[in-house]
């Protein structure tokens, strides 16, 4: 089924659109309403049709005890639309997806329902326009605002889905989602401006059908360096345009990484930093940290790699201890940094720690385990930290206590609790009781006989018992 203007329609329902268009400005909803009901139930795909009529049900909602917010809350909904799913009657779906939204327009369950019933019906305009109706309600909702911009792909605007790529890292710069679909657009934008997919267009333009297959192939590798450096020339242009938008620096530094070019990256984050509103943004500070880290981490397999080349040459191997030692200075003095900056960051307290572990700060460790603990989300690592940080200063009770803690805070045997469970039975083992250590090892080997040496120490066990 097409999706067609208004200007496709019967006369007859074009003037009633019209006639609606000014009852709409005089504020009788009510004529709008039977009026886009009636032509949506002959036409469908007529998308300005349907959004007329969302905008009267809207203006509507706000007239109703409790107001448009009082409204659109109960209607949320956390259930992700997917694609691909239509009912096997798309027509029937609509149906009642529009029986819902003539109740409560910020129905959300209705509004993905439109949306799959626009998917089954290929109105790939109207999937994108229903799953922004719900960005409207639920703007932070990540699974919609990347099913938007798949939509808005589909339907071949990729200029909005890369506005919805940046409303997604306006708040999570590093989101590995995020950036793919902006990619995606990307390329899809400049695919577009050029005409690239006009597979008429550029055979007619070849002298023979070899040409042509080896063109198509090249245009199949759009995701490649070519590509990427074209993505990263309109990127730069929407920064000399747009100077104090950060997003625009993010996807600077994002293409120079997907070229190779970590220090690039690295360069651009750090410009962006220094705009008035990148001084104080926080995901960026991490993006930089990430990046610095990275840099150096390649300068650290660039020396294992001369070292491997030359095994006994004194000097790459004193750069190499060199770049070890710089890798490792630089990751405490950053999260040292940002923890003094964000102190209420419990994930980077927990990081902390762990850095002062490997750098043999065993007291320094504890006060950021301890502190990072009050974090839910890093609680059992924070725990395991703690009892870790003990048991190398062989203050063995206070060990048990925190693995005890972590172990009562999870209820499911998975890896994470049957590391602290071996870490629990190791301790016990240390302080002298076998028994009560065999009983963690033994939580462990009833569930996975695999994992590290626990076989082993249940079958020393036994045999010692004879």
């Amino acid at each position: 089924m097409p999706e067609i203007p208004v200007a496709q329609l019967d006369p007859r329902h074009q003037k009633l659109i019209e006639n609606a268009r000014i009852a709409l400005d005089r504020g009788n909803l009510e004529y709008v309403l039977e009026v886009t009901a009636q032509v949506l139930k002959m036409q469908p795909g007529c998308l300005p049709v349907r959004k007329l009529q969302r905008v009267a049900q809207m203006r509507g909602l706000k007239g109703r005890p409790g107001g448009f917010m009082g409204k659109a809350i109960s209607g949320l909904s956390a259930a992700p639309f997917m694609f691909g799913s239509a009912k096997k009657d798309p027509a029937k779906l609509l149906e009642g997806a529009e029986g819902l939204l003539a109740k409560d327009p910020t129905n959300i369950p209705a509004l993905k329902m439109l949306a799959e019933a626009a998917q089954g019906l290929g109105l790939l305009e109207t999937v994108a326009f229903s799953l922004d109706a719900v960005r409207e309600l639920e703007p932070t909702n990540k699974a919609n605002l990347l099913a938007l911009g798949e939509a808005w792909l589909a339907a071949g605007k990729p200029t909005e889905a890369l506005r919805t790529a940046d409303e997604i890292l306006r708040d999570r710069p590093t989101d590995a989602d995020a950036q793919n679909l902006m990619r995606k657009a990307s390329v899809a934008q400049t695919v577009d401006k050029h005409k690239w997919d006009s597979q008429a267009g550029f055979r007619d333009k070849l002298r023979d059908e070899s040409q042509a297959q080896a063109l198509e192939r090249s245009a199949k590798i759009v995701a490649g360096d070519s590509a990427t450096s074209r993505v990263l020339e309109e990127a730069l242009g929407r920064v000399a345009k747009e100077p104090n938008n950060l997003n625009h620096y993010r996807g600077v530094s994002q293409a120079y990484r997907q070229l190779g070019n970590l220090e690039e990256a690295l360069a651009w984050v750090r410009k962006a930093r220094e705009q008035p509103s990148g001084k104080a943004d926080a995901a960026l500070d991490k993006q930089e940290t990430e990046l610095a880290t990275a840099v150096i981490e390649k300068h650290m397999k660039d020396a294992e790699a001369a070292v491997v080349a030359a095994p006994g040459d004194a000097a790459a191997a004193a750069k190499l201890a060199a770049a070890r030692k710089e890798l490792a200075d630089f990751k405490l003095n950053e999260a040292r940094r940002y923890v003094e900056r964000y102190p209420n960051d419990f994930p980077a307290r927990l990081n902390l720690g762990q850095q002062l572990v490997e750098a043999g700060q065993v007291d320094a460790a504890i006060a950021q385990f301890q502190q990072a603990q009050k974090g839910p989300q890093v609680r059992v690592a924070a725990l395991m930290g703690l009892g870790r940080s003990f048991k190398v200063k062989r203050l063995h009770d206070l060990a048990v206590a925190q693995f005890n803690l972590a172990k009562t805070d999870l209820s499911t045997m998975d890896d994470t609790k049957k590391e602290v469970l071996y870490e629990l039975g190791s301790c016990l083992e240390q302080m002298g009781k076998p028994d009560a250590a065999i009983e963690e090892f033994k939580a462990i080997y009833s569930e996975d006989i695999g994992f590290r040496d626990v076989a082993d120490k249940i079958n020393a066990y036994y045999t010692s018992k004879g």
